[in-house]
C-alpha cells in the first residue's frame, strides 16, 4: 500500500462508500483511500460472470428501483440501464401466486365469488392501488377482512419472516413487514417505483466507473485495523459500528445469508425472476439470474437463498435486526460516535445500523456529503 497521507479514508466499497469516495474526489478534489476487506468492489451488490457466461449476483438478487430522480440521475452517470420490472411468485398451497399479495393473488387462491366480495371490501375500505401493512389488516374491525388478514399472515408472512429473521413479524419493527405490504390493486410488479431497471453491464461495472478517478485509490483485502492512524485526516466508516468500537458495549445482532448456486441445463427454470417459498423448504427463495440480466443461453443459473444467524468471523452481516431490543443495544455506540464528530462519520446499512435499499444507501451518502462532509472541508 502507498504511504501517502490521504484526506479521507473510506471503509467499505459498497454503495455508500463508493458514492462518498466519488463525490469527495470529483467535487472537492480530495484524495481518498477506499478500502474493503473483501477482494472486490461493490459490497453486496457485487456481480460477476460465471463459467457458463451468465451474470451472477454473488450476494443475492439486487433489483434497482427508486422514486428519486436525483438518485436515478446520479447513478446514470456511471451506467446505462436495461429496463426491468421485477416479478415475484410465492409457492402457496401448491400454486404460484403473485407476491406481494394483491387482488390477482386473491383471485387465484379463493373461489371467484368470494374473491370478488373480499376485493370489493378491500377497495371500499382502503382504496385502489394502496399498500396496506399486514399487521394493520389483521387489526381492522371487519370480521371477513380480518380473517383474510390472518390467512395472508399465515400463508405469506409468518413462516417466511421466521426463516428470514429468526423472529415473528410482530417482534420486528413494523417497517420490516411494511416493506412487502398487501397491495390493493392488480399491478403484479414487486415494486411500483417510478424508476426500475438493471445496470446494463452489471453493478460491478457501475462501481468501477464510479471509482475511476485519479484522486481515488482503492485497496481490496484490507482490514481497517491494519492501517496506521496517520493514514487519513478524516474517516467514513461503513462497516459494522460495533466492530469499529471493538464491541466494547457488546455485539449487535445481525442476520446473514448463505447461497447455493446451481446451473440447470434448460433455458428457464421458473416463470419469473424470483419465487418465494414462505412455508416449505429451508430456503426462502430461488432467483433465476438470467431473468435479471436479460441474457440468452441454453442454460440457466439459480441462487437458492438460506437465511442464517450471523457469526462473527464465519459469515457476513447482511442485515441489522430492527426491533426495540436492538435500539437499546445500539444506543451506547451512537453515544460513542458523537464523541468523534468532525473526525469519523458512520454511514450505510451497517454503519447506521439501518435497513437500507440500494437507492436509500446512495441517498444517505449524497445527503451526508452535501450536509456534513463538504461543509467540513470548507470550514
Amino acid at each position: 500500500m502507498k504511504t501517502t497521507t490521504y484526506d479521507w479514508l473510506i471503509v467499505g466499497a459498497g454503495f455508500t462508500g463508493a458514492t462518498l469516495a466519488e463525490r469527495l474526489a470529483s467535487q472537492c478534489d480530495q484524495k481518498v483511500l477506499l478500502i474493503d476487506r473483501r477482494p472486490h468492489i461493490g459490497g453486496n451488490a457485487y456481480d460477476e460472470v460465471d463459467e457458463s457466461g451468465l451474470l451472477i449476483h454473488r450476494y443475492g438478487p439486487h433489483i434497482f428501483h427508486t422514486n428519486s430522480q436525483k438518485i436515478w440521475d446520479y447513478l446514470s452517470k456511471f451506467t446505462q440501464w436495461r429496463p426491468y420490472a421485477h416479478h415475484v411468485r410465492g409457492s402457496i398451497d401448491g400454486q404460484m401466486v403473485p407476491i406481494p399479495f394483491n387482488l390477482n393473488t386473491l383471485d387465484t387462491l379463493f373461489p371467484a365469488k368470494q374473491a370478488k366480495q373480499l376485493g370489493d371490501k378491500l377497495i371500499k375500505r382502503f382504496g385502489i392501488d394502496v399498500k396496506v401493512p399486514i399487521l394493520k389488516l389483521r387489526e381492522i374491525e371487519d370480521n371477513e377482512l380480518r380473517q383474510l388478514g390472518d390467512f395472508i399472515y399465515e400463508k405469506v408472512f409468518l413462516h417466511y419472516t421466521e426463516k428470514q429473521w429468526g423472529m415473528r413479524p410482530e417482534e420486528l419493527d413494523p417497517g420490516v413487514t411494511a416493506r412487502v405490504p398487501v397491495f390493493i390493486g392488480r399491478d403484479d410488479r414487486y415494486f411500483q417505483d417510478e424508476y426500475q431497471s438493471m445496470p446494463r453491464d452489471g453493478y460491478t461495472a457501475l462501481f468501477d466507473r464510479m471509482l475511476r478517478h485519479p484522486n481515488i485509490h482503492v485497496e481490496m483485502n484490507t482490514d481497517f485495523t491494519s492501517l496506521p492512524a496517520t493514514t487519513a485526516k478524516r474517516i467514513v466508516f461503513t462497516g459494522s459500528i460495533d466492530a469499529f468500537f471493538n464491541y466494547e458495549a457488546g455485539e449487535l445482532p445481525y442476520r446473514s445469508l448463505r447461497f447455493d448456486f446451481v446451473t440447470e441445463k434448460q433455458e428457464y427454470f421458473q416463470p419469473v425472476g424470483t419465487v418465494n417459498y414462505p412455508n416449505d423448504f429451508d430456503y426462502t427463495r430461488i432467483t433465476e439470474m438470467k431473468r435479471l440480466s436479460g441474457q440468452t443461453s441454453s442454460v440457466t443459473a439459480l441462487a437458492y437463498e438460506y437465511p442464517e444467524a450471523y457469526r462473527r468471523g464465519v459469515n457476513i452481516p447482511y442485515y441489522p435486526i430492527p426491533c426495540s431490543d436492538t435500539k437499546t443495544l445500539l444506543r451506547p455506540y451512537l453515544d460513542r460516535a458523537r464523541t468523534l464528530e468532525g473526525k469519523v462519520w458512520f454511514a450505510g446499512r451497517l454503519g447506521d445500523y439501518q435497513y437500507y435499499n440500494m437507492d436509500q444507501a446512495c441517498a444517505r451518502a449524497l445527503s451526508l456529503f452535501e450536509k456534513e462532509l463538504a461543509p467540513a472541508i470548507a470550514a
